[in-house]
């Protein structure tokens, strides 16, 4: 059977116009400053006049542990959003915007795929409306204009050695992971070493993606710890006075994108901090501003639930105090056969036991996320290799959990294979059955925040790190910063710091090589393991077969 791409279905997509989309939603078309006639900012002044209407329900969309065999947790977002407004619902995606890296790397974009797709799919996956590049504009400057004090005299008293802040750029390039600048004599600065991020792993980013306004924006970019003095005393962005000017970089990157899907439905596409690194989530204002507008608000958060869900439920819902009335967890049969030791190249071959041998990694996040207080129900995303049999082997083991686990056929048919899904979405989330609260106190020690999720998400036993590691965590503590959350930089493909190992292992530990202070965004980051703040691209890289055709079209994208 031949089937189209998703960039071929998008191609074919009937877009409305952008300001439809909006009056949809009850946008003036004032309020709208358009990028084409397929995309759109909502500007701040009618975002802020929306304070006192009342919230709509917020349904979360998380997964399993991602593997080769594919899970979709972008299409089952995209799909019941569809399916909840084909249900007569009004009901509103929320979605991060993907990051250049990926695309020409190896993980693909981030629109959903087959006939759950947001459009304009392939800006979306490119440039879009230069959120992330304003993102890494405002970044950088910060970062010049530290280099810049030290050159004209240092007045702040930095010590070089201490300056915590890195550069970031939007692509895979493992070269820029460590480097030394400022070389070349005098009039080229003081040579240090430093290097780059990924610039979804900024704090910038995720700043944008966690304040509320603009005024809140900057207060928080002032916040950033830059570096520190002989003494030990931190320096802030404030200090450098770069606050304003990266305000002004992000000005209109703060402002929420709104697109549609293939069947136009609105889309609100904003921010894209990676969840394996940072929090994962898209922004705050696009969510808050859709629950505004919209009776339901699909999101998604990234990677499995065990690091994307847990950062929306633990910074996300705690910061901006968002409370989910349901939680939706995507698998695939595939993915199951695949947990259960099935190689890539069989998982067309129906195989139960093995299915049933890799269902406890679908279970762990079940169980992780009703920890949290959040109804739950399974989508399963219908591939066409499925059988009956592996089906219903996924349905009983998810009975045997307490929830429920329903067949998905919105890749191929849109919001007609997710209909049943969008009803159990509503029943959840109508019963008042959500009873959320996060999984630890604001006052717990830093060290025990880490803890917990190892043991309580991940199941480890312990936690190793050095007393390096300990003390820089009491320090931050005594300077004031033991209220904030925890951001665990892990592998997405395990519960363990493994990539390697499947399924839900117990008894295993979470070794912390490094703790980073995000002042600004509100958290401290704990990179566990071998994860990469910098990625780097594959031996066969995306972006050998990314071109342009005869027509002018993108093609090797998808």
């Amino acid at each position: 059977m031949a089937f189209k791409t998703d960039i071929e279905i998008a191609r074919e997509a009937t877009k409305k116009p952008i300001l439809e989309i909006g009056a949809k939603l009850g946008i003036p078309s004032e309020s709208l400053l358009p990028y084409g006639h397929d995309k759109a900012k909502v500007s701040q002044e009618f975002i802020e006049s929306l304070a006192g209407r009342p919230d709509g329900k917020l349904i979360l969309v998380t997964a399993i542990n991602p593997t080769p065999a594919g899970e979709g947790k972008t299409t089952t977002t995209v799909g019941l959003g569809d399916g909840l407004n084909r249900i007569g619902k009004k009901a509103v995606v929320c979605i991060r915007e993907a990051s250049l890296g990926p695309n020409f790397g190896m993980k693909g974009g981030a629109a959903g795929g087959g006939y759950s797709q947001v459009v304009p799919m392939e800006e979306m996956n490119l440039h879009f409306t230069g959120d992330f590049h304003a993102i890494t504009s405002a970044h950088n400057l910060l970062s010049a204009m530290i280099d810049n004090h030290i050159y004209w005299g240092n007045a702040l008293d930095i010590d070089a050695r201490r300056i915590v802040w890195r550069r970031v750029m939007d692509m895979n390039d493992r070269a820029l992971r460590d480097i030394v600048v400022n070389l070349g004599g005098v009039s080229n600065g003081f040579p240090r070493q430093t290097g780059f991020d990924i610039t979804v792993a900024s704090e910038v980013m995720a700043i944008l993606c966690l304040s509320n306004d603009l005024n809140d924006l900057q207060n928080r970019l002032g916040s950033i710890v830059i570096g520190y003095r002989r003494d030990k005393t931190p320096v802030y962005c404030r200090d450098i006075k770069a606050d304003g000017a990266m305000t002004v970089l992000l000005k209109d990157a703060m402002q929420p994108n709104l697109v549609q899907t293939l069947e136009n439905n609105p889309a609100f596409v904003h921010g894209g901090p990676f969840a394996n690194i940072a929090h994962g989530c898209n922004s705050v204002i696009a969510t808050k501003t859709a629950l505004k507008l919209g009776e339901y608000v699909v999101t998604e958060a990234g990677f499995g639930a065990d690091l994307g869900a847990e950062k929306f439920f633990d910074i996300k819902c705690r910061k901006a105090g968002l409370k989910p009335a349901a939680a939706v967890i995507v698998a695939t049969v595939r993915a199951m056969k695949m947990n259960g030791g099935v190689a890539k190249a069989d998982l067309g071959t129906e195989n139960v036991p093995a299915v049933q041998k890799g269902c406890p990694n679908l279970g762990r996040h079940i169980a992780n996320v009703k920890g949290f207080g959040v109804p739950v129900v399974v989508a399963i995303n219908h591939f066409y290799s499925d059988t009956q049999a592996e089906i219903d082997a996924v349905k009983a083991y998810v009975a045997e959990q307490g929830a429920e686990a329903i067949l998905c056929q919105h890749w191929a048919k849109g919001s007609e294979g997710i209909e049943e899904l969008a009803k159990k979405v509503v029943s959840l989330a109508e019963s008042g059955a959500s009873n959320f609260a996060p999984l630890y106190p604001d006052d717990m020690p830093l060290f025990q925040k880490i803890e917990t999720i190892a043991k309580r998400i991940y199941h480890a036993s312990e936690v190793i790190a050095d007393k390096s590691i300990r003390d820089q965590l009491k320090a931050w503590e005594a300077a004031g910063y033991g209220n904030l959350p925890v951001c665990m930089a892990k592998t997405q493909y395990s519960f363990t710091t493994d990539p390697n190992m499947r399924g839900a292992p117990t008894g295993h530990t979470v070794p912390v090589r490094e703790v980073r202070l995000s002042a600004g965004a509100g958290f401290i980051v704990a990179i566990c393991g071998e994860i990469m703040t910098m990625p780097g691209l594959p031996k066969v890289p995306s972006a050998e077969v990314i071109r342009l055709n005869d027509q002018g079209f993108v093609e090797g994208l998808f």
